[in-house]
């Protein structure tokens, strides 16, 4: 089942989901764009499409292979006690932030995040935040940037840097046609951030209910099966050729059915 809407069967999801190595190549030169962006901003942006299975294995991956123990989530800030107590072990409390169903909030992502505090690689940051009537769609991301640079100050002196992870709209490092996104906001104040996004291959998420990707070609080259970050055209690409649904807390799932 993509969706869930209990919180036993949330903790069984989480349980069973496998957390492994993602045999993700990095070539050089993504290598050192990226290690440039940490080295020059102390941060490094990742730009998804909520409720991929994989996700989470490519933050873990990417923290690894950077030797990042910062993470950021656009995840509901009112969710950092909750998730806090998680990690350190306790059984996950019920929360309303759980349940949100677009597929930021997967079993997998608790299943990871729970493995890397455990093994000590996890100082974790939620920066999605209530936002008065009537704000903008720039003005929330104006706020997450916010979060985000508060946190990346508050780390400093950890030379490492801070991999922070948001919907694909919302990294890009220059304006677009829905606003300023949180990404052109964090450069304004940390010239030199890039921003990873994910290219998904045709496969299956969950948001708000299962969804397919349309395929979309690779350039040349691309290897149909190989999860690949490269440089293309000026950009840090991450190909994930074959993109599977995510187990997506999702309480309201039934009544949208209907």
């Amino acid at each position: 089942m993509p969706s869930i809407d209990s919180l036993e069967a949330l903790e069984r999801a989480v349980a069973a989901f496998e957390v492994s190595d993602l045999a993700l190549v990095i070539e050089p030169a993504a290598v050192a764009a990226a290690r440039r962006s940490l080295d020059e901003s102390g941060l490094l942006l990742l730009g998804e499409v909520h409720g991929v299975r994989e996700n989470p294995l490519v933050i873990r991956a990417l923290m690894q292979a950077f030797g990042l123990t910062a993470l950021a989530l656009e995840w509901p800030e009112e969710l950092g006690s909750v998730v806090a107590l998680y990690l350190a072990g306790d059984d996950l409390a019920d929360h309303p932030a759980l349940w949100l169903g677009d597929g930021r909030i997967t079993a997998g992502h608790l299943a990871v995040l729970r493995e890397r505090a455990a093994a000590g690689q996890l100082k974790l940051t939620l920066f999605d935040g209530v936002m008065s009537a009537g704000s903008s769609w720039s003005q929330r991301d104006e706020a997450m940037a916010g979060r985000i640079l508060a946190r990346a100050e508050a780390s400093s002196a950890e030379a490492s840097g801070l991999l922070a992870v948001a919907g694909n709209a919302h990294t890009p490092t220059e304006p677009t046609s829905l606003g300023v996104p949180l990404g052109a906001c964090l450069a304004r104040q940390r010239p030199g951030v890039r921003d990873i996004r994910i290219r998904y291959g045709g496969g299956r998420f969950y948001n708000l209910g299962p969804r397919r990707f349309h395929p979309q070609p690779g350039p040349p080259g691309l290897h149909r099966h190989q999860i690949r970050l490269h440089l293309y055209r000026g950009s840090l690409i991450l190909d994930l050729p074959e993109p599977g649904e995510a187990t997506v807390p999702d309480r309201d799932a039934r009544g949208r059915d209907s």
